[in-house]
């Protein structure tokens, strides 16, 4: 087997999405020839757990850790609040930044770059370089956000010449808080710099979705190469969940301010007041960390008494709440960048075989999969006729029964077909080296 390191920042028990698609990867690349090596931080800071994953861990797999050190605690007391400074950490739910919290996101944009992970680049370095030489590594994959990740990667595909694979689960300077960092003139410049640097770089660039490859090949890469999220067919049971009574609307995900949909609870509670049976039966589960803008906004539609706020649950218990469902609602950024967002939960809703109301721009990437699999429907954010279109025919399906409905053909998105290609492709870059060499 070919032996691939594969540097991530996320690994169980850290749960939320960030960990997903590279602890799926690795569960199945042994069935296509590839042995995987886990390079991961021994004490990384993260807020959310979930010990469920542990179960895709192969087994006798071979995990490296190392200390990291990183400035939270310090940005912490800046802040002078329990916050949880995460991927991107612009503001305090519920809050007003005050004058130390926005010293402390200045700083972590303008003194940490690409992010606060930098710290780990020069350690990581010096001991993945000894255990690549001494172990017959063949290839190197790095993942990120976070991008301190694809910094460890340039330097050893410079000082040893190996195959590299720089994934990127979310953009990098395109991403859509880039502007809530506060950067300056030449803290921009330098994460544009260090961006050019790693896309033109690396043997392949990986991406999540076909806009952010249309973003990277200006760059003129190598090769940039789409490998969307998926499902892994495994998490989901083969007894159908048996569906709710209640017309249950789910979203299952952070529902950040940049997510909320002001006119979507207004076309739900105008339907509420018109339609007593639709005012009984409708119940929202929210499902993940909400911000309190998110529940001002429903509370000030009079919607709060048909809420669920289940805050963050495990894996599998998602899933499940995902198959019981009569709706699948899913919210993306309402940002410039919103056509290319591919989320790595609409796959998951996929395999639920729900019907997925999307609220994003049309003819955006998540558009065409969901028309592209039969699977659900689009509406802008600001487009409330197109919502309460959808809505009214979701509500008249669920009377009919009509809402057990599956999707078209999925299979292509499925965790063990998506690693087949992942597989493939470092396959292909090895033999290359290997020619060079």
């Amino acid at each position: 087997m070919q032996k691939v390191l594969i540097v991530t920042y996320y690994w169980p028990p850290s749960g939320g999405s960030g960990v997903q698609r590279w602890l799926k990867f690795i569960k199945y690349l042994r069935k296509f020839g590839i042995e995987p090596v886990v390079y991961t931080p021994k004490n990384p800071d993260i807020s959310l757990f979930d010990t469920s994953l542990h179960k895709d861990i192969p087994d006798n797999l071979t995990v490296l850790q190392r200390r990291i050190f990183e400035p939270y605690a310090l940005f912490r007391l800046f802040a002078r609040r329990k916050t949880n400074f995460g991927v991107g950490f612009t503001s305090i739910e519920g809050h007003t930044p005050n004058r130390f919290t926005r010293l402390s996101i200045w700083i972590r944009g303008n003194c940490f770059i690409p992010d606060p992970r930098v710290l780990w680049i020069k350690p990581s370095i010096r001991f993945l370089k000894k255990y690549i030489c001494k172990n017959g590594i063949e290839a190197i994959v790095t993942t990120g956000p976070p991008h301190s990740m694809h910094l460890i990667g340039m330097a050893l595909k410079k000082k040893l010449n190996i195959a590299w694979v720089a994934d990127f689960r979310d953009p990098w300077t395109n991403i859509d808080f880039i502007d809530n960092l506060k950067l300056n003139s030449r803290s921009l410049a330098k994460h544009l710099h260090l961006e050019k640097q790693v896309v033109e770089s690396a043997d392949c660039v990986v991406v999540v979705s076909p806009q952010m490859k249309k973003d990277f090949e200006g760059y003129n890469p190598k090769q940039v190469e789409v490998i969307t999220n998926g499902f892994d067919a495994d998490d989901f049971p083969k007894n159908v969940q048996k569906r709710d009574e209640q017309f249950t609307i789910t979203h299952v995900g952070t529902i950040p301010p940049n997510r909320n949909c002001p006119v979507l609870w207004n076309v739900l509670s105008e339907m509420a007041k018109a339609d007593e049976e639709f005012s009984a039966k409708l119940s929202i589960q929210l499902v993940g960390n909400v911000d309190s803008s998110v529940i001002n906004s429903i509370e000030s539609e009079g919607l709060i008494n048909h809420c669920k706020f289940l805050g963050y649950v495990t894996h599998e218990e998602g899933i499940r709440l995902m198959q019981r469902s009569q709706v699948l609602l899913l919210l993306v950024n309402n940002s410039p960048n919103a056509s290319g967002i591919l989320t790595g939960k609409v796959f998951e809703y996929l395999a639920a075989k729900r019907p997925i109301l999307a609220i994003a721009p049309s003819g955006g990437d998540l558009d065409n999969l969901l028309t592209a699999t039969g699977s659900g429907m689009v509406a802008s954010f600001a487009n409330s006729k197109a919502i309460k279109d959808s809505v009214q025919l979701l509500w008249y399906q669920y009377k009919l029964s009509l809402t057990d409905q599956t999707t078209g053909n999925i299979d292509e998105y499925s965790r063990e077909n998506l690693t087949k290609r992942l597989a493939q492709l470092i396959s292909n870059l090895t033999k290359h080296s290997e020619g060079q060499g």
